[in-house]
């Protein structure tokens, strides 16, 4: 058996609020932009250390067993009326109309899927890909948000047939961005019914629901893209928290909009 057979074998997909866990928001900022300097990427939004101090994030590892090495993950930020949301910086200044958007989906609880990444050693089997964006969704739920955007890359953009996106037409060039650089393309995302997920394919939310109803547990999975079959240790019980804490009724973007244009 394979050296990176043997990383990929049993992992743990945990989920936390990112103030809770400081040491593994460092390792995650740390993977992160390892990857994105593979790619020539310094200047993304989201490529700094301040959303770890956010009560308004949650984070998504995928890690060994006993979390000395990080293969991946994601991030849910939520909007809170404070913090724009990666896709507000991004795509802001180009054209202002995602601000609006934003406003009206945050009334019933609104985030978005970012900083999702995977290292080399699992590249290529979903396990740093879809499965925290299914663990993304999942967590809905317990956050209490009904919609999730997200800027995909070509490549993780094929996901939104699979949990029920859309394009969100209304900004951009019907939905995709020279993002982050002039030569790459992000497509922007959306899923408005998280908990319920009518649009999703069947077999996802099949999934979702069980990840929803067992948040803990033990389960052999297999890799979407590849024959090959992974134990995933799921740890996605969060702390107890308000239901309603984002759903949100407020001028937000008034006086952000200004600072960010």
């Amino acid at each position: 058996m394979s050296k990176e057979t043997k990383l990929i074998s049993d992992i743990r997909i945990r989920a936390f609020r990112a103030i809770s866990d400081p040491e593994t928001c460092k390792q995650f900022i740390a993977g992160h932009r390892k990857v994105l300097s593979i790619y020539g990427i310094e200047n993304i939004t989201t490529n700094t250390d301040d959303w770890m101090y956010n009560p308004s994030i949650f984070v998504i590892v995928v890690e060994s067993l006993d979390g000395e090495k990080l293969y991946g993950g994601a991030r849910i930020q939520v909007a809170d009326g404070i913090h724009p949301l990666p896709i507000e910086e991004a795509t802001g200044k180009m054209d202002p109309g995602i601000y609006e958007i934003v406003r009206e989906h945050a009334k019933q609880g609104a985030g978005e899927l970012s900083g999702l990444w995977n290292s080399r050693e699992v590249a290529g089997f979903g396990i740093g890909s879809l499965f925290p964006s299914r663990v993304a969704v999942a967590l809905a739920s317990q956050i209490g948000i009904n919609t999730m955007f997200s800027l995909c890359s070509p490549t993780t953009v094929r996901f939104k047939d699979w949990i029920g996106g859309k394009l969100l037409t209304d900004v951009g060039n019907r939905g995709t961005f020279y993002y982050p650089k002039i030569d790459l393309i992000a497509t922007a995302l959306y899923s408005e019914d998280m908990l319920n997920l009518s649009a999703a394919h069947p077999r996802e939310k099949e999934k979702i629901f069980f990840l929803r109803a067992n948040p803990e547990h033990i389960a052999r999975e297999k890799s979407p893209f590849k024959n090959h079959y992974v134990s995933i240790t799921y740890k996605l019980k969060l702390p107890p928290s308000d239901p309603n804490e984002f759903k949100i009724e407020y001028e937000p973007y008034t006086s952000l909009h200004e600072k960010l244009t």
